[in-house]
């Protein structure tokens, strides 16, 4: 089996890949914080690219779009451990601590905590939690989260700006916002969503801020992004079709030849 994954609770699950590769472009709905076994993971974010390898620790911010990209390294598998901090822990443990005081910061940015010794062991002691055939107690998987939590607000004095902050995506300018991520693949729902509209609203404010319809704007904009990739970047049309928001590398190919009229590989990519 290529993919494997393991919960002790619904919230913390421990997974497992020995594919070659594994992609995936996602909505993080909850904030996640992620510590890599082995492996390593390339998130692609409207910004900026992270990679993690083995020992990296960081926490994805919720509503977060990104193309995730897992591979085997080193002869072993993806393994990571995942804890999602959910609205309703998070509200439950403010009720009881008050959010302190601090800067906000930017909403999309990953948090890299590196190897901290806090957050290893408390991801460390969760290992044992997966062999059991009856799952995590409740209580101790509260506790495990709180545990979580409260270390992390202790590493960054500005973590309550973030995860005590429960307020849903306000109507956002769009032109800004479609610019930014117009790469990730993701149903009109989703876009609609992050920027505070539902789906009859986004097709209406799209069409009067670009003058067409969202799938053909998102498509010449792929296909731009996936020119200048392979003529000024030098790469090769297998490694760019992803981190353009193509689904597969066929599609790809396809949408290429069709809109400049010659395959991507007659560009001479080295």
């Amino acid at each position: 089996m290529e993919f494997q994954t393991k919960y002790i609770t619904p919230d913390i699950k421990l997974s497992t890949y020995t594919g070659r590769l594994f992609r995936t472009e996602v909505v993080f709905e909850h904030h996640i914080l992620v510590w890599f076994i082995s492996g390593e993971t390339k998130i692609v974010l409207a910004d900026n690219t992270h990679v993690f390898n083995a020992g990296d620790i960081f926490l994805i911010p919720r509503n977060q779009l990104a193309t995730v990209i897992n591979y085997p390294k080193d002869r072993k598998p993806h393994q990571s451990v995942a804890m999602h901090l959910t609205p309703e822990r998070l509200k439950d443990y403010y009720r009881r601590n008050q959010p302190s005081p601090g800067r906000p910061s930017p909403l999309q940015s990953i948090r890299i905590f590196d190897k901290h010794p806090l957050l290893e062991s408390c991801f460390a002691s969760l290992i044992p939690y997966f062999d059991l055939e009856t799952g995590l107690p409740e209580s101790i998987a509260a506790l495990k989260t709180e545990e979580a939590i409260t270390i992390l607000r202790t590493i960054d004095k500005n973590m309550d700006s973030l995860l005590a902050d429960f307020e849903e995506p306000g109507k956002i300018n769009l032109t800004d916002f479609m610019q930014r991520n117009y790469m990730f693949n993701m149903p009109l729902e989703k876009f609609g969503y992050l920027t505070g509209r539902s789906l009859a609203t986004f097709r209406r404010d799209f069409k009067n801020a670009f003058n067409t319809t969202p799938q053909k704007w998102l498509t010449q904009k792929r296909l731009e992004l996936a020119y200048y990739q392979l003529t000024e970047k030098q790469r090769k049309p297998i490694d760019v079709f992803v981190e353009a928001g193509f689904e597969n590398l066929s599609h790809f190919s396809y949408a290429f030849k069709k809109h400049f009229g010659y395959a991507p590989t007659v560009l001479n990519i080295k």
